[in-house]
């Protein structure tokens, strides 16, 4: 009886063990694909703040990640702030907000959407509009304009006399 006991003990135990590995490898799989999409996460936020919505101030006027100059004292140190906001865990607006605060408005690709700055956004296409409208009015004004019947073009229907005038003027 002793041993039917000590034998259903250790088969207990293997399967607690087979399920204890069975999390464990789980659990491994579960980890890796979360920090391998970290990574993936991390890597397209540093791209698309730094590609797509900050400037370099050094006066270039490029995007960050893009700016060339060699001895540029700002880019990489900007760069450095961009990797460390991210890497805290900032939302883009917080980094944006910092970086607004730190160098000015004019590290922002584009204008905000906000306030004044929606001029920026609606004057070219006010502008383009009132081009083709003013266009458009000077065509029809052309348009309406009427022209003299044929033959009396000059005043009076003196147009004999004039070219008359101008045969006897330019003969040598």
């Amino acid at each position: 009886m002793q041993t039917l006991k000590s034998n259903m003990r250790s088969a207990a135990g293997g399967r607690s063990l087979a399920a204890t590995r069975c999390m464990q490898v789980i659990a491994l799989v579960a980890f890796s694909v979360f920090f391998m999409g970290a990574g993936d996460d991390f890597d397209a936020r540093v791209n698309t703040l730094g590609h797509k919505k900050l400037i370099c101030v050094c006066g270039c006027n490029q995007i960050l990640l893009e700016c060339n100059h060699v001895g540029c004292t700002y880019s990489d140190r900007m760069r450095n702030e961009l990797i460390a906001a991210v890497q805290r865990g900032d939302s883009d607006d917080l980094v944006l907000q910092a970086f607004v605060q730190k160098y000015g408005p004019i590290v922002l690709a584009a204008p905000t959407t906000t306030g004044f700055n929606q001029i920026a956004w609606i004057m070219p296409f006010a502008v383009l509009l009132a081009g083709f409208f003013f266009a458009g009015m000077i065509v029809l004004s052309w348009k309406d304009k009427t022209s003299p019947p044929a033959g009396t073009s000059a005043p009076g229907g003196r147009l004999e006399e004039f070219k008359e005038q101008a045969r006897r003027e330019t003969e040598l």
